[in-house]
């Protein structure tokens, strides 16, 4: 398979250009290191944006930062640190889940919206995006957005793109907020709880004034997995609280107090091992385990998720923690990826998303790795696939 890496947006746009003039599909990919992931592509050449790297703009006053599609995760996390700002969002790395190499690239975050555990509190990949520019099936390139919060020309093209996983066109750059790094974090963890009791338990403390950002938990078939078996050797609940560590520090002694006295065992754990936590949390350490052994994404409402799980039991072995407050569910399935049986309970349930991660090529092949879409919905999303990529030649089949 040819490989294209443009190194200027004129450049891609000539490449999309000339094969879709000749109806010749293109794999879009940034670092690729989710390679395998979605539905099959039938593609005789990859485009890369690889090579469209560097950041363009960043003034730490402003809190936003415009970056090339192709700039490394690691380069755009080591400029924030220095100047004490973040990605709100906590974007995953999927190298460890999905035995792949290479780097993230900055576009291929927003172009599979990929957010971490501060989701639930902080908005997802996209609600941080403010602007774009792309290159659509077409050949053309789109500027859609600004570098300024208050300018909003263009916002549902700019949503509209993060999460197309680069099948309306390959971003070439994007302009994001970049708001303040808290000063300091520290989590609570209270200890045997099940599924159920957790569940409460988190819905109870996110009704408190005490600003928690992150809430999961950890199964006993996982929590011995996470920060080298330093968790207590039970059922883990985790809490985390950041900001000034003044207010830190009070807010955690509420929450511990408050754990202590209605659930039990508390444990806390300082800023290193929190932050190490969260970071293990988000990358779903437990499963990263060099198999294939098929792994579910699953979103659901915060109190579904262990009914969820509770009910899948009944028919596959399925092993499960929880983020986002319950609401998302990390799977490993033992055996097939039970996708029908899934959806079907996620559908009984109250609805939700289930989206395949990990699988070998044939339960691939058998299931769909996006929730299929309502028939309305569907249409319109081909509608719009049209407009963008009316040859079709842009990671055609990937989602749909």
């Amino acid at each position: 398979m040819s490989e294209f890496y443009p190194k200027t947006e004129e450049d891609a746009a000539s490449i999309i250009s000339d094969h879709a003039a000749r109806g010749a599909a293109l794999a879009i990919v940034g670092g690729n290191t989710r390679s395998g992931f979605g539905n099959a592509v039938a593609a005789e050449a990859t485009l890369s944006s690889r090579s469209l790297a560097g950041i363009v703009a960043y003034n730490p006053g402003e809190m936003v930062m415009t970056a090339r599609a192709g700039t490394p995760v690691a380069e755009i996390e080591a400029a924030l640190a220095n100047a004490g700002q973040m990605m709100a969002f906590e974007p995953m790395d999927h190298r460890p889940l999905m035995t792949t190499e290479g780097e993230p690239t900055i576009g291929g975050v927003f172009a599979a919206n990929i957010s971490g555990p501060r989701r639930f509190v902080s908005g997802a990949a996209r609600d941080s995006l403010l602007g774009i520019r792309f290159v659509n099936g077409k050949g053309e390139i789109v500027k859609a957005g600004g570098r300024v919060m208050k300018n909003v020309t263009g916002l549902d093209l700019v949503k509209l793109m993060a999460g197309s996983h680069g099948t309306l066109g390959l971003l070439t750059e994007v302009t994001f907020r970049v708001p303040p790094r808290p000063k300091t974090e520290e989590t609570i963890v209270v200890s045997g709880l099940n599924d159920a009791e957790a569940a409460e338990a988190m819905a109870a403390v996110m009704a408190m004034p005490l600003d928690v950002s992150g809430a999961a938990h950890l199964p006993l078939t996982v929590s011995w997995n996470f920060i080298d078996g330093k968790l207590p050797r039970a059922e883990a609940t985790a809490l985390r609280i950041e900001g000034l560590p003044g207010s830190v520090s009070v807010r955690a002694e509420k929450l511990a107090a408050a754990l202590l006295h209605h659930l039990g065992p508390v444990t806390r754990l300082a800023e290193a091992e929190s932050r190490r936590l969260w970071r293990e949390i988000r990358d779903v350490k437990p499963y990263a385990d060099s198999t294939t052994r098929p792994v579910w994404r699953v979103s659901v409402a915060p109190g579904t998720g262990h009914k969820l799980v509770a009910a899948l039991r009944l028919e596959a072995g399925v092993d499960a923690y929880y983020d986002w407050q319950g609401g998302l569910v990390w799977m490993r399935m033992e055996a097939e990826p039970e996708g029908d049986v899934l959806r079907r309970y996620i559908h009984a349930l109250g609805g939700g998303h289930a989206t395949l991660l990990r699988a070998t090529p044939a339960h691939r092949a058998m299931t769909p790795a996006f929730q299929p879409q309502p028939e309305a919905v569907a249409l319109l999303s081909a509608r719009v696939k049209e407009k963008f990529d009316p040859a079709g030649i842009l990671n055609p089949g990937k989602i749909a």
